[in-house]
This record gives structure tokens, C-alpha cells and sequence, in this order.
């Protein structure tokens, strides 16, 4: 079982009824960055990144609200907080602790 990492603007990521980032809005996000190419064979918003990444196959996907992915190396999560800065959000786990830069992943990845 995988730990999720999550965009989001609510206070925690699974109570994000009045603030939900908006699946046109991440459709847009994936539209404007070169780096994000959509992967259809997973779902209508997952995307794969480009980007260099220790992890085999980086993806992000949208659902009700919120933008995630399961078990992000720093790298991921450096992309994470460049898209939450542009949706006005925030990286939060699954826990609901926050991620404001990738090193803050250090503790996360002595826990797996």
C-alpha cells in the first residue's frame, strides 16, 4: 500500500467540499506544461510527468477536488509544489501533514 501525497486548497485534503480545485482548472494546468502528458489508459485527468524522477512512471491524477499521486520521490514533490503555487493550494499527505519544499519529504521516506 502506497502513502498518498495530495494538492489541495482545503484545510485538510479530504474536507475540500467549499474549496475544490476544479477539474478544468487541472485540465488547464496539464494543457500549459509541456512536461505533464495526459494518460487516458488510467482515467480522464491522469497525467504522466516528463520530468527526471527516480520513481519509474511519475503520474498525477485529479479526483473530486484534489490532485495526488502515491509515493513521490523529491523530485515529484518539487513538481507537486510548483503546481500547488499555481492552483493557490498546498501539498498535504495523507496525514495531513504539509509539504513546502521537497526536502520535507526526508521523513516521509525513513518511514517507508
Amino acid at each position: 500500500m502506497g502513502y498518498d501525497l495530495h494538492i489541495t486548497r482545503a484545510k485538510h485534503w479530504e474536507d475540500n467540499q467549499d474549496c475544490k480545485i476544479t477539474s478544468q482548472e487541472w485540465l488547464t494546468i496539464v494543457e500549459d506544461d509541456p512536461e505533464l502528458v495526459p494518460d487516458p489508459n488510467y482515467g480522464s485527468y491522469a497525467v504522466l510527468w516528463k520530468g527526471l524522477s527516480g520513481a519509474e512512471t511519475p503520474w498525477f491524477d485529479w479526483y473530486d477536488g484534489n490532485i495526488y499521486t502515491t509515493n513521490p520521490d523529491r523530485s515529484v514533490l518539487a513538481k507537486m509544489i510548483q503546481i500547488a503555487l499555481n492552483l493557490d493550494a498546498k501539498v498535504q499527505g495523507d496525514n495531513g501533514e504539509l509539504y513546502e519544499n521537497e526536502t520535507d519529504l526526508s521523513s516521509l521516506e525513513t518511514d517507508q
